[in-house]
C-alpha cells in the first residue's frame, strides 16, 4: 500500500507530507472500520515480544522516536501502526515556532533526512492537556508513552535546568518515562549541556525531584553520535553517578561523511541534523561502546538508521534493550514495524 502513496507524498514538501499523513492517521483512528483495518494489518500481539525494561512492561521492543509527534496529537493513529511505545516531544515550557522553513529535507539517495526544526512545538500545557485526556479515556492497549523534554531557544544555558525541571514536573503524572534531550544540533548552544559538569548538575537535579515522588519514573539521556570516546566515557560515568535508567543512542549527526547525495545539494541545504541510513553504523558503534562501559544494567534504547529488520537486530545485538524508528518509517512505510516484529518473534535470540 505504501508503495502507491510514497511517490505522492514525496512529491510534496516533507512538512506538508507529514501533515497529510498525520491527518489521515487521525481520521483512521476515529472511524471504527479503518481503525480495525489498520490494527489488523500492522499490530502484532505476541507474548514473545514483550519486554520488561526499567520496571515497565513493553508489549514489544519497537518504539517511535521523538520528533514525529511533538505535541502528542496523533497517539491514537500512531498506536495502530504496531508500536510498543511512543515518545512525544521534544517539548519545551513555552511554545516556539522553531527555525524558518524550509527546515526539513529528504536525501533519497541516502535514505536520509536533514532537519533543523529547532524544537518547534506548541509548548508544555497543550501537551499536558492532551495526555490527560488520553489517560482518562485509556491509552491504546499496550502502548507506553515517553516524554522527551528540552529547553526553549531563548533560555540561556545558565538557567536551562529550570526549563527541564518545569517540563518534568508538569509531565510527571502523564508519561511512563522521561528523556532529557541535550543533543539536538538545532538549538544554539544546547549540545554544550552534554559536557560533564553541567550535565551532571542537570541530571542530579532531576533525579532529586524524581526521588521525592511516591513512585519515581525512569529518566534516560539522549546523546549525540558525534561524541568522542572520552565524552562517551564521561557519559557512562555520569549515568552511574546520577543513577539514570540509561541512555538513548543516538540523536542526529552533524557529520556529512560518506553521503551519496551530490555535495552541491548538501551545501545548499546547509546546517541541520542528519538522520537515517548514514547514521546506522555510528549509532551502533556508540551502543556497543556504551554497553561495554555501562555494564548490563543501565538501559540503552537504540535509534539511528533502523530501516529494516536486520538493522533493528543489529542494534539489539550491540547491546540495546529497545529500539526506535523515525526516518526509516518515512522511507519504508508503516509495515516496517511489523517486519521487524515478525523477524524478532521468529528468532529465538530475540523472542522472550
Amino acid at each position: 500500500m505504501y508503495s502507491f502513496f510514497k511517490p505522492l507524498l514525496f512529491a510534496l514538501s516533507p512538512e506538508a507530507a507529514h501533515r497529510i499523513t498525520t491527518i489521515l492517521l487521525d481520521m483512521a483512528a476515529w472511524f471504527p472500520p479503518t481503525r480495525w483495518l489498520l490494527r489488523s494489518m500492522y499490530c502484532i500481539k505476541k507474548p514473545g515480544l514483550q519486554r520488561s525494561v526499567m520496571g515497565l512492561q513493553f508489549s514489544n521492543p519497537v518504539g517511535l522516536a521523538a520528533g514525529f509527534d511533538k505535541n502528542g496529537a496523533h497517539i491514537g493513529g500512531l498506536a495502530l501502526l504496531g508500536f510498543g511505545f511512543i515518545e512525544v516531544g521534544t517539548v519545551t515550557p513555552k511554545a516556539q515556532p522553531g527555525n524558518p522553513a524550509p527546515r526539513l529535507f529528504r536525501l533519497p539517495a541516502d535514505h536520509a533526512l536533514i532537519n533543523r526544526m529547532g524544537f518547534n512545538n506548541e509548548g508544555l500545557e497543550p501537551l499536558v492537556k492532551r495526555l490527560q485526556k488520553w489517560r482518562k479515556r485509556g491509552l491504546p492497549e499496550g502502548v507506553l508513552i515517553g516524554g522527551n523534554i528540552g529547553k526553549n531557544k531563548i533560555t540561556p544555558n545558565e538557567t536551562a535546568e529550570l526549563d527541564y525541571l518545569v517540563c518534568f514536573e508538569r509531565l510527571f503524572p502523564w508519561v511512563d518515562y522521561f528523556v532529557v534531550n541535550v543533543s539536538s544540533p538545532n538549538t544554539p548552544g544546547l549540545r554544550a549541556l552534554q559536557e560533564k559538569e553541567p550535565l551532571t548538575r542537570l541530571l542530579n537535579m532531576l533525579q532529586e525531584k524524581n526521588a521525592a515522588q511516591q513512585t519515581p519514573k525512569p529518566i534516560l539521556l539522549k546523546i549525540a553520535p558525534d561524541l568522542t570516546d572520552q565524552q562517551l566515557d564521561d557519559i557512562a560515568q555520569i549515568v552511574h553517578q546520577t543513577k539514570l535508567a540509561g541512555v538513548i543512542a543516538t540523536n542526529t549527526t552533524i557529520s556529512r561523511e560518506g553521503l551519496q547525495t551530490q555535495a552541491a545539494k548538501i551545501e545548499q541545504i546547509g546546517m541541520g541534523g542528519l538522520s537515517g541510513a548514514p547514521v546506522r553504523t555510528r549509532s551502533t558503534e556508540v551502543i556497543r561502546y556504551l554497553r561495554a562501559k555501562l555494564g548490563p544494567d543501565p538501559v540503552i534504547i537504540g535509534v539511528g538508521g533502523i530501516d529494516s529488520a536486520a538493522s533493528a537486530q543489529e542494534k539489539l545485538l550491540a547491546g540495546a534493550n529497545l529500539v526506535q524508528v523515525y526516518t526509516g518509517l518515512i522511507y519504508e512505510g508503516p509495515a516496517l514495524v511489523k517486519r521487524i516484529l515478525k523477524t524478532l518473534i521468529s528468532n529465538p535470540t530475540f523472542s522472550s
